[in-house]
């Protein structure tokens, strides 16, 4: 993967070199001191993933983040920071960053959540894969049998069950979903829920209000998981093919009693997620 590091301290633009491209399978394609300078070449490079800089002279971390964001919405970012004022950060979050990264650097910490960005990256990747599968049900080479079906749904009560959601009153909605989304391979937003659930645009209403609620849980549940240990790879994994990373922080600094709104839920994603974790 293509790297790309912002930040006014020299120095600290070689350490982090050095560590991404310990990866023989990453690369930094470029560098700079000045957040204008990258920003220019920002915008023409192959870049994967950019490490920037938060407090920067002519340009700070977040406005560079969400001039990027505007015009290249693929691009993944990494802050570096010994700043540590939560409402800063939480900033630094909604302009559209993955994580932050304190100062003074620590190797460890810089591979662990390079690697953690990668990986999303590779999900989201394999997740388009898949959606573009389900998307195509006519074709008679993505067909599935029916062994294959079973251990899929097999998957997916697992994954509930890892969630905490099985006793939830939308588990069943769930699973129910999960079915008709894998016997006719198709995602989320192709079902047509008035004809499989033989119910009325009220009737839907309140599947999805059960499903929000079980789903909600789950991203409750999660994030107590990852305030807990974060390095549980099975975690990580679900937390960003479900939820989202971002998602997933916002829920972590409202349980902390940081903030004052927690993760949202996409239906889509967390369905089209699912199916694509019982197919692995």
């Amino acid at each position: 993967m293509n790297f790309y590091i912002v930040d006014d301290d020299l120095s600290i633009i070689m350490i982090l070199q050095r560590i991404v491209e310990e990866d023989m399978n990453s690369q930094v394609v470029g560098t700079s001191v000045s957040p204008k300078k990258a920003l220019n070449e920002l915008m023409l490079l192959n870049v994967d993933i950019v490490l920037v800089d938060l407090l920067m002279p002519e340009l700070n971390g977040i406005t560079l983040v969400e001039a990027l964001c505007k015009v290249k919405p693929e691009l993944k970012f990494i802050m570096i920071s010994q700043v540590r004022d939560s409402e800063l950060r939480e900033d630094a979050y909604k302009a559209g960053i993955e994580f932050f990264i304190d100062k003074p650097i620590n190797i460890f910490e810089v591979r662990t959540i390079v690697n953690r960005v990668k990986q999303s990256i590779l999900m989201e990747q394999k997740l388009k894969n898949i959606q573009s599968l389900l998307g195509n049900p006519s074709d008679s080479n993505s067909s599935l049998n029916s062994d294959h079906f079973d251990e899929m749904k097999k998957k997916v009560r697992s994954i509930l069950g890892f969630l905490g959601i099985t006793s939830e009153a939308g588990h069943t909605d769930i699973l129910n979903i999960c079915t008709i989304m894998i016997e006719q391979n198709i995602s989320f937003n192709s079902i047509n829920f008035n004809e499989q659930f033989a119910v009325d645009s009220h009737g839907k209403k309140i599947i999805f209000q059960r499903v929000r609620r079980a789903i909600k849980k789950g991203m409750v549940n999660i994030a107590n998981l990852c305030e807990a240990d974060f390095e549980n790879e099975l975690t990580i994994e679900y937390t960003n093919a479900l939820y989202g990373y971002k998602n997933i922080h916002k829920e972590i600094l409202y349980l902390q009693g940081k903030s004052s709104t927690g993760g949202s839920v996409s239906l889509k994603q967390f369905f089209d997620g699912l199916v694509m974790q019982a197919s692995i």
